[in-house]
């Protein structure tokens, strides 16, 4: 997960210097295509099929997906990288309300408390976007944390429905591609790819694709709890990355609300997979 967390972290660079050649649709779509390209040739050699029964799952996934990955990669556009990874990062919370409101699941106290301090968090770190200017991206960042958590709820149907996550993630990659690229031509026109810039797509695809790939093997193999909260190490790769190149300098409070948020995520999970656990012994 570490490793997952820097490549999430280098991807985030490679959005914002791309920014300046290409359009954030379009920046997406060649994301999803590399990781599109990747997993085909796993599904090729290991003899996988992307055959489903749950396809219109899998649509809906890929839609909602695709949503969250351009709004996050606009926001990275126009924020500090650890602002918008932060933003992005509150997922784990709308998709704590989601699990109860769509799966039935549980709502304890812990878990009404996470969601509290993670919008109080939330508070904190958008207040001063409202004095520089930049609340609309700020805003879009959040939505992506919403949209993202939406689409780990259909990756969470889609497993218990016994869906193997290559097959997952080939839909995804599939339908993002198609849904960034037909946004792209909608938009504006495709940008041309020089040898100037074709270097940041490459870094862009290479650690989107490998960041997914680490995260998904650190899931498969490791403790769900121990895994989620390594993630955030992205934000600390981040804010180095935004304090070494960029010299973006974020303010106390911007820093406060950055803790707050990730202390509520890891409270988030640690109550729901605690649940989890009680509910399959319980079950079995």
């Amino acid at each position: 997960m570490l490793v997952a967390g820097f490549f999430f972290a280098a991807m985030g660079v490679f959005v914002k210097l791309g920014a300046e050649f290409f359009g954030t649709a379009e920046l997406a779509f060649y994301r999803s295509v590399v990781t599109l390209a990747v997993v085909v040739i796993i599904i090729l050699r290991t003899g996988g099929t992307v055959k489903s029964a749950h396809l219109g799952t899998h649509i809906i996934r890929g839609v909602v997906g695709a949503v969250s990955l351009v709004g996050f990669f606009y926001a990275l556009a126009k924020l500090p990288i650890a602002m918008a990874q932060t933003l992005n990062y509150t997922s784990p919370l709308f998709l704590a309300i989601a699990t109860v409101v769509v799966l039935g699941e549980r709502f304890s106290p812990w878990l009404v408390f996470a969601i509290i301090l993670g919008f109080v968090g939330v508070g904190l770190l958008l207040g001063p976007t409202f004095e520089t200017g930049v609340e609309g991206a700020a805003m879009v960042g959040l939505f992506s944390g919403v949209t993202a958590a939406w689409a780990y709820l259909a990756v969470r149907s889609l497993g218990r429905q016994g869906e193997p996550d290559v097959r997952i993630v080939f839909w995804f990659a599939a339908v993002a591609t198609v849904i960034c690229g037909v946004w792209q031509l909608a938009t504006a026109s495709f940008h041309a790819v020089t040898l100037g810039n074709l270097w940041i797509l490459a870094g862009l695809g290479a650690c989107g694709t490998l960041g997914q790939l680490a995260m998904t093997r650190a899931y498969r193999t490791g403790n769900t709890l121990v895994v989620g909260a390594f993630s955030y190490s992205t934000i600390v790769f981040a804010s180095l990355a935004t304090l070494v190149l960029w010299d973006d300098r974020l303010t106390a409070v911007e820093w406060s609300g950055m803790g707050v948020i990730i202390v509520s995520g890891l409270l988030a999970m640690r109550v729901e997979t605690k649940e989890q656990i009680e509910e399959a012994g319980f079950e079995g």
